[in-house]
């Protein structure tokens, strides 16, 4: 919701610039003052619902952003959390690489994201890269299905009651 103020024929954005121009004609506010108080000292006060294409939009880049950081979060795997952001996916598919050329039953050990040792597998390293894969997929479709509740809705309040629910 955008909010203006009219004092003197003169329009101002905030309350910061009302105050100023309040100031020059020695009326000092509090920047909490209420509306009904504004009034009282010749201000008009008018509320504009922001337009819901607006709104819409910035509930899309919300859910993208909530969507991308779950993507990057550790991901668990055999009773430990392991990083997944990129730098710690190209360590796992470069660990995988090293494995397989040592040869079948070949380990390493690991640093987990909760700094922990563990001891894995090629396979180990393979399942926790399909966990993180799962998870993109249940994030992107849960993302998928909130934006077109988001595109779908006719009010301001419908568009942020919206949640993703992944």
């Amino acid at each position: 919701m955008k909010t203006t103020y009219t004092y003197k024929e003169q329009t101002y954005s905030n309350l910061y610039e009302l105050s100023e121009a309040l100031g020059k004609d020695g009326v000092f506010i509090p920047l909490s003052i209420s509306d009904e108080a504004l009034a009282e000292l010749g201000v008009t006060v008018t509320h504009e619902e922001e337009p819901i294409e607006n709104v819409k939009q910035r509930k899309i880049l919300v859910l993208k952003r909530q969507r991308d950081a779950a993507e990057v979060e550790p991901v668990k795997y055999g009773g430990y959390l392991y990083d997944c952001d990129s730098k710690a996916r190209d360590r796992i598919n470069a660990a995988i690489i090293a494995l397989n050329v040592q040869g079948e039953g070949a380990k390493i050990s690991w640093t987990t994201a909760d700094n922990e040792d563990a001891v894995v597998t090629a396979a180990d390293l393979r399942m926790i890269i399909a966990s993180v894969a799962a998870r993109s997929n249940k994030l992107h479709t849960a993302y998928r299905t909130a934006k077109a509740r988001v595109e779908a809705a006719v009010t301001a309040d419908e568009v942020r009651a919206v949640a993703m629910n992944n």
